[in-house]
């Protein structure tokens, strides 16, 4: 049976239907160990996000839902569906299935960035890696699975490194950062404020402290949600009432509330200014309505940018990542070709170990003989001549055989194949036809 993903994403469901199917991490190493005895899969890693849960699978022989792929991808579906107490007609229209080739393809654009919200996001990678570890840990992941995953690690890789997919910013809160650090010299010495406390300030938060920014304080209405990101990120929490004082300190300024009406005036900002000796204020405005009034926008160091600004950056860097993601699907198809070639190679390995096995047989068999000959008196160039004589018509025996029986029967590819299989080269000279059954009664003789 083939390996398969089975998953439900950000464009198949809804934000409620992703979260209800979510496995806590503190739940994954028992829910692999779980789904692999309940289904009789051999193999499984779960990669579980916020825009994302999909399950990849190796079946086993004694799959609990029998022999077919469909059979067993319905048995997966309805695990997943009972192990999150849903109804499996509540993900019926959600789920994706993707097979062999198709399934290598699809984690491979997964890690690369091809198949996320924000095109070219560079989490998802650390997030396929820890889904790896952790199958490694419950003992779920084998050989198919490690080679699948090795080979898109190092996929991903190549796209981040041939290819800018991840190089210019395509979210709001990346690119204010990203204008940031082109107005400021060094951000480690920078002052932040943000005011507002909602997931795009988080966002905000979490890019400049990986931008450096040591000083970042949050105003918010209340001090419960500011709090939370003190705990995450370190950040100093402070009031509304707060800001006027906060604004003096300030060397950027990002707001992003849900107020009706501007947080920031124009009066406001020229009092920080003058208390400021004309310090210049980097501030950005996210908010829909506006939080600061457009007009502290003509007040001279001030650099304001509003959300239709920032889009306008975001909509040429997204223009320059799917320019790089047609690269980048071309080095996955080439990784694609690759794996199929390993897969290729390991399924001739058993065959080989036969041949080799069957050869070393005939070996031991034949050396066993000389060594009774030398024994019982024989001259040893005669023995050693008889060794090499029955060795060479014992391993041509059997392609002899099957050679004689492909040409008598019309099958010209396969005398072809035997040709550069032994690296045979045509002669025009005669040459005496050997026949197996004529060597084995001068044998016998």
């Amino acid at each position: 049976m083939a390996t398969f993903l089975l998953g439900i994403n950000h464009n198949t469901a809804s934000v409620d239907v992703r979260e209800k199917v979510a496995f806590a991490p503190e739940k994954m190493h028992d829910a692999l160990q779980q789904a692999c005895a309940d289904i009789g899969l051999d193999e499984m890693v779960i990669v579980s996000t916020c825009n994302r849960t999909e399950l990849y699978c190796e079946p086993g022989e004694g799959s609990a839902a029998g022999d077919s792929n469909e059979l067993v991808q319905d048995h997966v579906q309805n695990w997943l569906a009972t192990y999150h107490q849903l109804l499996p007609e509540n993900l019926q229209d959600c789920v994706y299935v993707y097979k062999e080739n198709d399934a290598v393809r699809h984690v491979m654009k997964v890690a690369s960035g091809l198949d996320s919200m924000v095109l070219g996001e560079p989490q998802i990678l650390g997030q396929l890696k820890s889904a790896y570890a952790v199958a490694r840990e419950a003992g779920t992941l084998g050989s198919n699975l490690s080679r699948i995953f090795e080979e898109t690690f190092a996929v991903a890789k190549q796209v981040r490194t041939d290819t800018a997919i991840g190089e210019n910013p395509v979210s709001v809160a990346f690119a204010a950062v990203t204008l940031a650090q082109h107005i400021f010299s060094d951000l480690s010495q920078a002052n932040a404020l943000m005011i507002g406390a909602g997931r795009t300030i988080e966002l905000v938060v979490q890019h400049l402290r990986n931008a450096g920014v040591q000083n970042v304080a949050v105003a918010n209405r209340t001090l419960e949600r500011a709090l939370e990101l003190k705990e995450k990120y370190g950040v100093s929490e402070v009031l509304f009432s707060d800001i006027p004082e906060q604004l003096e300190k300030a060397d950027i300024v990002v707001s992003s509330t849900a107020s009706q009406l501007p947080i920031l005036g124009k009066g406001a900002v020229e009092r920080a200014l003058k208390a400021r000796k004309h310090k210049p204020i980097f501030m950005v405005d996210l908010a829909v309505p506006r939080d600061i009034e457009p007009e502290v926008g003509e007040l001279e160091d001030i650099y304001l940018y509003s959300v239709d600004d920032l889009s306008q950056v975001i909509d040429k860097n997204l223009k320059s990542r799917q320019d790089a993601a047609r690269e980048a699907e071309k080095l996955i198809e080439q990784g694609v070709e690759n794996y199929q070639e390993k897969q290729r190679t390991l399924g001739i390995v058993s065959t080989l170990k036969n041949f080799r096995q069957k050869a070393e047989q005939i070996r031991d068999t034949e050396l066993e003989k000389a060594l009774k000959l030398l024994e019982k008196g024989e001259e040893p160039e005669k023995a050693m001549a008889n060794l090499a004589r029955l060795l060479t018509n014992k391993l041509i025996h059997a392609p002899s055989v099957q050679m004689k029986k492909a040409s008598a029967d019309g099958r010209s590819e396969l005398i072809d194949l035997a040709e550069e299989l032994f690296e045979l080269e045509a002669s025009n000279e005669e040459v005496n036809e050997f026949d197996p059954e004529d060597e084995k009664h001068k044998n016998k003789r």
